[in-house]
């Protein structure tokens, strides 16, 4: 099953895959129950969870159901516990968002929610983050994980971020991350997508972000916290979720 995941993900587009995900994990979800691994997102429990990677594979990261990986779960509990989120009134920009996510955050009563890729089915505005269509100072909430890591010019896609948030507003950038690196690294000279994959995680990816990721946001005007919620979660639960402990959510506000 490894093998095979790893084929789909790297020979088939993302838009695709995004559409296909929305049949074949029912199916999933029926045939891998269980009561080993919980999903948070939907309370789901499986017997195992499913094999992810488009280069090194990680196993048992993938819920069969909602489709989250470990990143996105963390990110729910951090936003259902230690935020507003679910219950305030929040205008929220979501970039490329994420199967796991969508149809919730679309069908809470107290978001407007808008979402915006340049590729993805699920954007409502087309848009390139390094240009965007939407007025300074519009939203309170923006949710962009997983995003910067695949843009050339990170600095101006931040300093985009950074305008159309509101003051007061808050905002969660994810990316993958070492931190066993002090500064981010970049090879524009690697082109090929097996090298590319090999050496940055994901053919598409331009970079790996270091520890300087968070002064960079900081460079931009944000302040920053650098939040490792897996800190506050048991080890019985961080394995319950297949959780990565130690993963840090860089929380951003604008003052």
């Amino acid at each position: 099953m490894k093998h095979l995941f790893k084929f789909f993900l790297n020979f088939f587009p993302r838009p695709f895959l995004i559409r296909l995900s929305y049949t074949i994990s029912p199916f999933l979800a029926f045939f891998l129950k269980g009561t080993n691994y919980t999903d948070p997102i939907d309370g789901k429990s499986f017997k195992t969870f499913l094999p992810y990677g488009y280069g090194q594979q990680r196993n048992n990261v993938l819920s069969p159901s909602t489709l989250s990986l470990e990143r996105h779960r963390l990110l729910w509990l951090y936003l259902k516990n230690d935020t507003n989120f679910f219950t305030d009134n929040y205008k929220v920009l979501h970039f490329a968002p994420e199967q796991a996510f969508y149809k919730r955050f679309r069908n809470m009563k107290n978001l407007d929610y808008v979402t915006t890729d340049l590729n993805s089915p699920l954007a409502d505005v087309k848009a390139d983050i390094c240009n965007l269509p939407f007025k300074d100072n519009d939203f309170d909430v923006i949710l962009c994980n997983h995003v910067l890591e695949h843009i050339p010019d990170d600095t101006k896609a931040m300093q985009e971020l950074y305008r159309v948030l509101k003051p007061g507003g808050f905002g969660i950038f994810q990316i993958p991350q070492d931190l066993k690196r002090e500064h981010t690294f970049e090879d524009n000279t690697i082109t090929d997508k097996k090298e590319r994959a090999k050496i940055f995680g994901q053919y598409d990816h331009v970079r790996i972000y270091g520890r300087d990721y968070f002064n960079k946001l900081r460079n931009v005007g944000f302040k920053v916290k650098e939040v490792d919620y897996t800190a506050n979660i048991s080890e019985e639960l961080i394995n319950k979720y297949c959780l990565a402990k130690g993963e840090i959510i860089p929380v951003v506000f604008k003052t």
